[in-house]
């Protein structure tokens, strides 16, 4: 079997986050800066040139040279796993809130939906985040999505912070550009080409790191850095660009991670955006650290940027959802549980199609 052949069969059966392999030896590659010209960076720290982008095209993280190795893959899925009978043993699932309807557009709220999936309803504006609600070839959901998505009806914005399946679902999106055609999608450079054949009908803006929408309501929403990394297939590493957003109204500031590993990029956001006074953090697929820690936070990493950029309330997200690495589903959860104290006792327990807004 040729090398190609064995590392497309290889990535059919490994879990989203193993994926850190390229086909060719990494090479030094000088770096430039790109942006979107069509969008303004409204707030951007002072020294800014725009996001990394390396003279191969693909995209680069601000402190953390992208780094590459089918080894580490072979030698983590050919490790036994600590967690195995634990998680066996383990049938805890999370507690799911049934919606019966669309929520009331007039109170503020931010729902569960699993993983790093999201309704917010905030100055009545209906925005979406990383919708990924149908079962994939890769990915079996452990907890139930709480509504039909047939009850969305006036949608805004679509958020699809990377490429990732688990973050971004060809079915799901393909169902909400029948369902709600109007909703505008907001994500990275790189990313239309992906996602407008599945939605033709929906709108969409690229934007780089430290840029904001252009939006016609009472809010800002800014697409902010995250050290990560992206890819669909074998040879697309890196193409599309991955990070988070941070939302502003005239009242609060919200962050959402997307998929990120600890760096001085957490710091750098809240320096330059403001302390959030929420922060929806990844906690999960995090085990084995010592080779899921560039791509994820362990609650520990969760909770260390959560206090470096000053947040005021934590909820966690990216962990019960998916099985997605060694530790058992809620295993992050109750980490956190034990050590308030990391947190600065901040923590917002999430329920899966619960608000989880403090009001």
């Amino acid at each position: 079997m040729n090398r190609r052949k064995f590392l497309t069969g290889l990535a059919g059966v490994l879990p989203v986050g193993a994926l850190i392999y390229n086909l060719d030896s990494e090479k030094e590659i000088a770096l430039s800066y790109t942006s979107n010209p069509k969008l303004s960076s409204e707030k951007k720290p002072s020294d800014w040139k725009g996001t990394p982008i390396r003279s191969d095209g693909t995209f680069e993280n601000l402190h953390y040279p992208f780094e590459a190795s089918l080894v580490q893959v072979i030698k983590w899925k050919l490790s036994e796993n600590p967690y195995a009978e634990q998680k066996k043993q383990d049938q805890r699932r999370l507690e799911v809130n049934p919606i019966a309807q669309m929520p009331n557009r007039s109170k503020d709220q931010i729902i569960w939906l699993g993983h790093a999936s999201y309704l917010w309803i905030l100055n009545g504006v209906v925005i979406l985040t990383d919708p990924v609600w149908l079962d994939n070839w890769v990915l079996k959901r452990f907890s139930e999505l709480p509504f039909d998505p047939a009850i969305l009806k006036e949608v805004n914005y679509i958020l699809i912070s990377h490429d990732h399946r688990d973050h971004c679902d060809e079915k799901t999106l393909r169902l909400l550009g029948d369902l709600i055609p109007q909703a505008k999608v907001l994500t990275g450079l790189n990313m239309q080409h992906l996602i407008q054949t599945w939605m033709p009908k929906n709108p969409i803006q690229e934007a780089g790191w430290f840029q904001s929408y252009d939006l016609k309501e009472s809010l800002r929403i800014t697409y902010v850095p995250s050290r990560h990394w992206s890819r669909r297939g074998l040879t697309d590493t890196n193409q599309r660009l991955w990070g988070g957003y941070f939302i502003e109204t005239s009242d609060s500031k919200f962050y959402f991670m997307g998929d990120s590993g600890y760096g001085p990029h957490f710091q750098l956001i809240s320096d330059t955006m403001g302390a959030p006074d929420y922060a929806m953090m990844g906690i999960g697929a995090y085990q084995p650290e010592w080779f899921m820690h560039p791509a994820h936070t362990s609650p520990a990493d969760a909770a260390k940027a959560f206090r470096e950029m000053g947040g005021k309330k934590f909820i966690p997200m990216h962990f019960g959802t998916f099985d997605l690495s060694d530790e058992p589903l809620l295993e992050p959860l109750d980490w956190l549980k034990a050590n308030p104290n990391e947190v600065n006792h901040s923590l917002i327990t999430p329920v899966v199609g619960k608000n989880l807004l403090q009001v």
